[in-house]
């Protein structure tokens, strides 16, 4: 590594230690003793029992499950239960009391003690002296290398877990949701599905409204599972379908508490007494617990999915069918966009030819890769609309012309058009092979996509399904065509009436499509090329996905054939990601507590009504909040469940059930030691995008800075300990959040001036659609030093875990001459190159020859495969990068000083610094002390008008009180 010429590094090595040292780990430290009638769910947990076996034979301290103290049933069997998956080596494992390194000083540090706050000194300005407290008076005064660092905050507990596990009643407080972990289900849901705000919840309103924060749960309810966890079990309770209380209607649950002997069964929601059908009556223990409790998974497990009976069917439900529809216009044969389609849907389907798994495989016969059941249907679409039949019936696909526009209507029945794609491999091969030949000559400009998605429905409308859209240019021919909104000039002025029109929907017909669509039960995701600097009415096209809970995928700058990867990749990963169609959603929770807002992309027809998503996948993101219309009893736990009722790709009627608990204080301050950092951003990100299109950019940007400022100014006015007034103090578990507020403030979807409103509206429903682990990476992007890499960096450790290089902060001052970094934000990966960057760095990573930032091909997506030792460390640490990304591909865009123009997006990405009309880091703390230091001495006098922090501020926290619905 020598060979590079690195240059010296500053010296922050004790830095970055006192940094990770006051990482939030969370020991899982016991809490104090409680009586049994307190019912709480952080009870004392003793050390687990060192057996295989995680619940069959486990002993456990303090109050149990179910609302029970005492031991497991003594007649219990041992052996395992059919639902539990055989021994991992982490189900043994003992918890230690601290962990080794930095963690153990925040593990003994809290016991859950007093939260001290992390002071930051603002350049000692004396009490009273405002005008210090100005950017240009304090800047040079605060050291950055000393204000709470994102990449350390990630780094500490990626390490840490990469050796312990997450129990979910045991730990207060959630790991970092970019941290790699696996969690063990003790009931209490896994924070990767659901993650609440506070974890700790104050009873009452007021005592809410002096934190500030919001009170609101964050949901990915299909989220991606790890190696190593525990698979969710699938019930099946027959033609009666799962247990329910008859009043609140939620599930079956683990802190249902029965009693009279086992006969009846009192609802943790809402308290109400329900009696136990005779086909679920098993009796009590004398402790109170069900005798087959062992044997339950619903009883013990967190999450949990039921196979549901007719009464729960909107119609019968079958296997996903997937819908290709592909546009075939000039635009996208000119630009290789519909080469670079039907490329990577082929490859979605069947794999990739040098795929390990099927090498040496006849081609004829190797199995598709679309999920078990599934069915694919193949359209496309200039001026006419075109249907395939691939079925294995037909020697040779055979195309159906549609050229009525005005009613279009599907040419071939289902069974048909949908086919098995491993029976019918040559055919669909043919056809994806030949379309782009097939229209080559043809060209007509202008596509069609209303009709064509209209007739794509009139296909699915019968089974409900998913239709993958491609797009290359705006369809301004017949019904539903589109005119040109965004003429560039325009663009963007935040305060601007003109903007904000931009950003809906302009046509009506999308509009009738998309209801039309969530009915059926039809979800979209498109894929979006536009020309080059060209306009495609994203607000409009993408409406019709975001109220299916579809996705869009943006390629604003597509390039033949540099993007052809990373196209392919997200293609396949559309098809492939666990999913599910026709689906709804409810949210319920205790009693004192009711349901405000949600967020997301879905429908919901009027408040209270239930979710409606057409399509939901992993990546699937959305939240709710929730204001008191009483109060809380501290003696009992707030409790909440998440019910998902969808079909499964292999065409199962299921609900997903995610509960959650949470302990009841009845101060405050409590609540404080136990904030989920990811949650609040997360729930703050959605609110304020909601009000995207209805308030200006500016008045958005304003009530965030404000929000922020009231969440520091109630911490440091109710829960600090006393600080010197040149100081600003962070709580201790929100450490980061005022860079994470700035990063969402400098995203393309809220960020000052000019902006094509079709990134803006597009990244907007992007955070809407986000779960917390994708929305952290692109509120504060990872980067990478891959000049400095030590020896054993991106390669296994003795444990076998990758050892990941220690993350870089975003700031050009952290930038070494000659240096090479990765800068990854979860949707775009960047390797930027230093002008003075070393040849043999150059020839290490990317082959002989290239010696040079000229040499370099710039369409490279991929690093070669080399035998030296930097390009395997750079492409294990690529690879496992992409292990924790969202839907969107990982594919590398080159960034060379000087010669790219993806260094213009690298240097955006640097959020530390400031960029546009965004300020710094450094002068974001700076602005949010002063307004710290104006709202304790009572002369603060809010920019927001009172119109938009009814609006935007307590959509952000409807959270903090009872918020009136009409």
């Amino acid at each position: 590594m020598q060979n590079y010429g690195r240059p010296g590094q500053q010296d922050g090595a004790e830095q970055l230690a006192q940094q990770v040292g006051q990482m939030g780990l969370g020991g899982g430290g016991a809490g104090p003793a409680r009586r049994k009638k307190d019912r709480h769910a952080y009870h004392q947990i003793e050390q687990p029992s060192q057996t295989s076996q995680p619940y069959a034979g486990a002993q456990q301290g303090g109050q149990y499950l179910n609302g029970q103290a005492g031991q497991p049933h003594p007649g219990s069997s041992p052996a395992q239960a059919p639902w539990q998956q055989t021994t991992q080596p982490w189900q043994s494992q003992t918890m230690p009391t601290s962990a080794p390194g930095a963690a153990t000083q925040q593990q003994q540090q809290q016991q859950y003690g007093a939260p001290s706050g992390t002071p930051i000194s603002m350049g000692g300005q004396q009490p009273g002296q405002q005008s210090g407290m100005t950017p240009g008076g304090n800047q040079a005064r605060v050291n950055p290398d000393q204000i709470p660092s994102v990449p350390a905050s990630r780094d500490g507990p990626a390490d840490y877990y990469k050796t312990h596990i997450y129990p979910t009643m045991e730990q207060h407080l959630a790991p970092p949701a970019t941290t790699p972990f696996v969690a063990f289900d003790q009931g209490n849901a896994s924070p990767k599905y659901a993650r609440l705000t506070l974890n700790c919840i104050p009873n009452a309103h007021d005592q809410m409204v002096s934190t500030s924060l919001p009170l609101g749960l964050v949901l990915q309810p299909l989220a991606k599972q790890s190696d190593g966890e525990q698979a969710i079990p699938v019930l099946d309770f027959g033609e009666l379908g799962p247990p329910r209380c008859r009043r609140c209607r939620a599930y079956i649950n683990p802190f249902m508490i029965f009693s009279n002997g086992g006969s009846r069964m009192t609802c943790n929601l809402c308290a109400h007494p329900n009696e136990v059908a005779p086909e679920y009556f098993a009796p009590t223990d004398p402790q109170g617990v069900r005798v087959d409790r062992a044997e339950r998974p619903e009883l013990q497990l967190g999450t949990c999915e039921f196979l549901v009976p007719k009464e729960y069917w909107s119609k019968e439900p079958v296997p996903m069918r997937y819908l290709f529809l592909l546009d075939v216009s000039a635009e996208a044969y000119n630009r290789g966009f519909l080469q670079g389609v039907c490329d990577g849907v082929l490859a979605a389907i069947f794999g990739d030819e040098e795929d390990a798994a099927t090498k040496g495989v006849d081609p004829d016969v190797r199995p598709s890769k679309v999920p078990a059941d599934a069915r694919v249907g193949f359209m496309t679409f200039d001026r006419e609309v075109h249907f395939y039949d691939v079925s294995a019936s037909v020697a040779a696909p055979q195309q159906l012309v549609v050229s009525d526009l005005e009613d279009p209507f599907a040419a071939i029945s289902g069974e048909r058009l949908f086919v098995d794609a491993a029976q019918c491999r040559k055919n669909i091969t043919k056809l994806l092979r030949q379309i782009p030949n097939m229209f080559a000559n043809i060209k007509y400009p202008e596509p069609v996509l209303l009709p064509s998605l209209n007739a794509a429905l009139s296909a699915l409308e019968s089974t409900g399904g998913k239709i993958i859209c491609s797009l290359n240019s705006l369809p301004t021919f017949g019904p539903g065509k589109l005119v040109l909104r965004d003429k560039g000039s325009q663009s963007q002025a935040d305060d601007a009436d003109h903007s904000k029109e931009l950003l809906k929907p302009q046509h009506d017909g999308f509009r009738k499509c998309q209801a039309e669509m969530v009915k059926a039960g039809v979800g979209v995701d498109f894929f979006l090329a536009a020309p080059v600097g060209g306009y495609l009415d994203i607000a409009t096209i993408g409406f019709v996905a975001e109220k299916t809970g579809g996705e869009t995928f943006y390629y604003p700058n597509w390039s033949y054939p540099r993007d052809c990867l990373r196209l392919a990749k997200e293609i396949s990963h559309t098809l492939r990601r666990e999913q599910g169609y026709a689906a709804l959603m409810k949210v319920r929770c205790s009693n004192g507590l009711q349901v405000a807002h949600y967020s997301g992309n879905f429908t919901q027809h009027t408040f209270g009504a239930d979710l409606e998503l057409a399509s939901v996948t992993q990546d699937s993101g959305m939240s709710v909040t929730f204001a008191y219309d009483g109060k809380l009893d501290p003696k009992l736990d707030a409790h909440f469940q998440a019910a998902l009722l969808y079909t499964t790709t292999s065409g199962q009627r299921r609900v997903r059930c995610i509960n959650v608990v949470a302990s009841v204080t009845e101060t405050a301050r409590e609540s404080m030691k136990f904030v989920d950092q990811d949650a609040v951003i997360t729930v703050m990100a959605k609110e304020s995008i909601s009000k995207l299109g209805e308030r200006s950019l500016k008045e958005i940007r304003q009530a965030l800075q404000e929000k922020s400022i009231d969440i520091l100014a109630g911490y440091r006015k109710n829960f600090s300990d006393p600080h010197p007034s040149g100081q600003l103090v962070l709580p201790e578990n929100l450490k980061e959040f005022a860079m994470f507020m700035l990063g969402l403030v400098k995203s393309r979807a809220l960020k000052a001036g000019r902006e094509p409103s079709d990134r803006r509206i597009q990244e907007a429903r992007m955070i809407r659609s986000m779960g917390p682990a994708e929305l952290s990476l692109y509120l504060y992007p990872r980067m990478i030093a891959i000049h400095a890499l030590e020896q054993d960096e991106g390669f296994a450790d003795e444990n076998g875990h990758l050892k990941m290089p220690r993350g870089v902060r975003t700031s050009f001052s952290q930038i070494e001459e000659g240096g090479a970094y990765l800068v990854d934000n979860g949707q775009i990966l960047l390797l930027w190159l230093h002008a003075q960057v070393s040849p043999n760095l150059l020839e290490d990573l990317f082959g002989e020859g290239c010696n040079s930032l000229q040499a370099l091909d710039a369409n490279l997506a991929a690093l070669p495969v080399l035998e030296t030792h930097l390009n395997a460390q750079v492409r294990n640490i690529l690879l496992h990068m992409e292990e924790q990304r969202g839907s969107k591909g990982l594919a590398i865009q080159l960034a060379r000083q000087g010669l790219d123009g993806a260094e213009f997006e690298f240097a955006r990405l640097l959020f530390e610094d400031r960029n546009g009309e965004a300020s710094s880091y450094v002068d974001w703390l700076v602005m949010l002390h002063r307004g710290v230091g104006t709202e304790l001495s009572g002369q603060r006098n809010k920019t927001t008008g009172e119109d938009v922090s009814q609006t935007v501020s307590n959509a952000i926290s409807s959270i903090t009180g009872a918020v009136t619905w009409t």
